[in-house]
């Protein structure tokens, strides 16, 4: 379902975004044997960098905060509830005039991939250690965000 803050803009830099009032996603993590694992999705094919690994999240609606629109994005895309999770520090890319909001979360249940409902924005959804994430094609806002979130997940 498309709202009135869906579409496309260019920010300062030059660079195309979705979400007319920005955007934000939800990175979960969680501990796991060899350090810290996220729970990230494969973006379909069809989609904006499709084939790449990223947070679920997308286009805040007007009046939204960047919390309320990750849970909102998570929900959506891959069948989690604000009660699955427990929000932790946000992190955000601001391009001038756009930003993306990366809220963390950690989990409160057991989350196994085979068990999310995923909407057919994802091709898939699977925990990536943190160590191996060179080893997957990253969502270039993702890749370009690392070095930001990293100090958050410790």
């Amino acid at each position: 379902m498309f709202s009135s803050t869906d579409g496309w803009v260019h920010c300062s830099l030059g660079h195309r975004h979705w979400g007319v009032v920005g955007a934000a996603g939800l990175l979960v993590h969680r501990d796991g044997g060899d350090g810290p694992e996220l729970l990230l999705q494969h973006r379909a094919g069809w989609s904006h960098h499709g084939g790449t690994w990223g947070t679920p999240g997308g286009a805040l609606h007007a009046g939204e905060t960047p919390e309320h629109g990750a849970l909102r994005e998570v929900r959506e895309e891959l069948g989690l509830l604000a009660d699955d999770l427990v929000l932790g520090a946000s992190s955000v890319d601001d391009h001038g005039g756009w930003s993306y909001t990366t809220v963390l979360a950690r989990p409160l249940r057991s989350i196994e991939p085979g068990d999310l409902r995923l909407d057919g924005e994802s091709d898939g959804v699977a925990w990536i250690p943190l160590g191996e994430l060179a080893s997957v094609p990253l969502h270039p806002g993702f890749e370009a965000s690392l070095g930001r979130l990293h100090a958050l997940l410790f």
